[in-house]
């Protein structure tokens, strides 16, 4: 399936939906200048052809006591198919690590953790990841302040 060249409609929709997810139909309809129905088959389309994955609460990480955030890069013992896969399923079950990727230079993965607290930190590089055998070094790197964090793409 070809998936449809998006228009300057489509993009308002999208657009309108990183700002509120919850809007009705209706309420994109009248922000667009097109009446429900189209405006439902549009989003319908979109969602279908991937450009929408899913909707999400933004959650407050310090009102859940998570405010210490930290990025930490992993370096693997060795590089092959085998260990990178074997990492990478490993860090997709840790409930911690909030966003992976693999990145070029010194390090394999950069990854973004939330705790608590730097104690709770802590313990989890040693227990945590301190136990994934691959790991040969970590470098952390922690969250003074967030000066910029955007959840939406531009277009």
């Amino acid at each position: 399936m070809t998936p449809t060249v998006l228009d300057k409609t489509d993009y308002s929709i999208l657009s309108i939906l990183q700002e509120n997810g919850r809007l009705t139909t209706k309420q994109i309809a009248e922000r667009v200048n097109l009446s429900s129905t189209p405006v439902f088959e549009r989003i319908k389309r979109l969602e279908r052809e991937g450009y929408i994955r899913k909707y999400v609460a933004i959650l407050d990480p310090e009102k859940l006591d998570l405010g210490f955030e930290a990025f930490c890069s992993v370096k693997l013992r060795q590089m092959s198919k085998d260990v990178a896969e074997n990492f990478v399923r490993i860090i997709k079950e840790i409930p911690q690590v909030m966003e992976c990727y693999n990145i070029s230079g010194e390090y394999d993965y950069l990854l973004k953790i939330r705790s608590g607290s730097m104690k709770e930190y802590n313990d989890f590089i040693i227990n945590v990841l301190g136990t994934v055998d691959a790991i040969g070094s970590i470098q952390s790197s922690f969250v003074m302040n967030e000066i910029k964090h955007s959840y939406g793409l531009y277009f």
